[in-house]
């Protein structure tokens, strides 16, 4: 027997269900509400903007900026004032001074040292400590000295390096690297006849050689400039000694004079 309404039947019944205010349709099976869904809908994410490429920072070559500084220099003074301008050599930062150079520019002979000692930074001078004191001795026996007015008797005086290294060890090879191009230019500018180079430093900057009782009293050339390496006034007073030595390199020196 078929129990479904028929029509008639389910109509009335539909107008009766209206009647007693319902107004949705129910499903065959009851409905948990507070059920959870088997899956959590995962949320629509918006997609994120595309990061923007920044350009990586320009590199900075601190020996080709040495090469432009110093070629702009025309002067003494306006080396001087590269120098000084200078960012790149960090050991400027724990120095009192520049120490650029003393004497007479016009000097036959320069001397180039490597750094200045605590003595040099104090008064911004180079060769002034205990050590300078013995160079200007030295120099004098032959009859020249930096406080010369002549072009003849005077010397002309300076550093691989203008700034003092923390408690005086040796420059490296990045800090010589860096600071050439401006000794280069130093050179050019004040165009002495004779260079004397005070120790390893300067002939390792210059020359491209280190050992310096093996190159004292041999002359060589730098920058077409007759060039002679001698030990360092420093080296001297420890080493007493060596005075011979290097009284025989100031009269080569005086010969060539």
């Amino acid at each position: 027997m078929d129990s479904a309404p028929d029509f008639f039947a389910a109509r009335d019944m539909l107008a009766w269900l209206v009647e007693l205010g319902a107004d949705e349709a129910i499903g065959d099976a009851p409905v948990n509400r507070y059920a959870l869904p088997a899956e959590t809908p995962k949320a629509v994410q918006p997609e994120a903007a595309p990061t923007p490429t920044l350009a990586p920072p320009p590199t900075i070559d601190p020996v080709a900026e040495a090469i432009a500084a110093a070629a702009a220099a025309h002067t003494l003074g306006d080396l001087a004032a590269q120098m000084a301008a200078y960012a790149h050599c960090d050991l400027r930062q724990g120095a009192r001074n520049l120490v650029f150079s003393d004497g007479l520019p016009s000097a036959r002979v320069m001397i180039i040292g490597e750094a200045p000692g605590r003595d040099e930074d104090r008064e911004g001078r180079p060769f002034v400590g205990r050590a300078g004191q013995l160079l200007d001795k030295m120099f004098a026996a032959i009859g020249l000295a930096r406080s010369a007015q002549m072009a003849d008797q005077g010397l002309y005086i300076t550093n691989v390096l203008p700034w003092r290294p923390p408690e005086n060890r040796t420059p490296n090879d990045a800090e010589i690297a860096m600071m050439l191009p401006f000794l280069q230019r130093h050179i050019e500018l004040a165009a002495p006849e004779f260079i004397v180079l005070m120790g390893n430093t300067p002939c390792k900057a210059l020359l491209g050689q280190a050992g310096i009782l093996r190159l004292r009293g041999t002359w060589g050339a730098v920058q077409n400039i007759p060039t002679l390496p001698m030990t360092h006034p420093a080296y001297l007073l420890r080493e007493p000694a060596a005075k011979r030595e290097a009284w025989a390199d100031l009269l080569s020196l005086k010969a060539r004079l």
